[in-house]
């Protein structure tokens, strides 16, 4: 028979951030049924970590959103790679007059139908023919994870993309990569996340912002 002490112990940090997170996500579902929230909402669907997904919190998913609509000018072309809470917040505004279409390996969020476009950054360039070659007035992107192979291969997706400018989402270490691979400089804006990342995150871009 096994011993207590082979059984493996959560340690007491990780029960309690296990407890907090079974405690907001009830919290969570109570809000989603007491308001029925807006389908375009990033609550309507969770953070997967394994595919290390992180929303950003509302206000900064707000600021992006605008920036890129400002960025885009009217009847503009947003994509957003790799960045799912900019696209819904984009959605949710009224009388959009920008077009916006959302590339992610997540097919959960094929739910937006034709404006979703599946994504693996491993093949950066395998992407349907109705997205054109710099047919996007801006790019906003995030790469899934924090290393130069996904950053430059991210990079060749979105240099397809846009017509010229991009806003990129990534973590402070990979300013030097950032420049190397896209030409963008950090912002004085800081992202955040609505769970708190080890990473310190920044935004870069390669056009005047109001991210400054």
């Amino acid at each position: 028979k096994m011993d207590d002490d082979d059984i493996p112990q959560l340690s007491s940090q990780a029960l309690a951030a296990l407890q907090e997170f079974y405690l907001e996500q009830e919290q969570r579902e109570g809000t989603k049924t007491s308001q029925g929230s807006s389908q375009y909402s990033v609550g309507s669907i969770e953070e997967n970590w394994q595919l290390s997904q992180f929303w950003y919190s509302e206000e900064t998913a707000s600021c992006l959103a605008n920036e890129a609509i400002a960025a885009a000018g009217k009847d503009g072309k947003i994509a957003c790679i790799s960045a799912p809470s900019v696209y819904q917040k984009l959605k949710e505004q009224e009388g959009l007059s920008v077009s916006v279409c959302i590339l992610e390996y997540d097919r959960r969020f094929s739910v937006y139908g034709e404006e979703f476009v599946f994504y693996d950054y491993n093949n950066p360039l395998s992407l349907p023919e109705s997205l054109l070659p710099h047919s996007f007035d801006i790019v906003v992107a995030d790469p899934p994870y924090l290393s130069e192979e996904c950053l430059e291969k991210t990079a060749e997706t979105v240099k397809y993309l846009t017509k010229g400018k991009i806003l990129l989402c990534t973590g402070a270490v990979m300013e030097e990569q950032a420049a190397k691979h896209l030409g963008v400089k950090m912002c004085k804006f800081i992202p955040r996340h609505s769970r708190n990342l080890a990473n310190e995150f920044r935004c870069y871009v390669n056009y005047d912002s109001g991210l400054d």
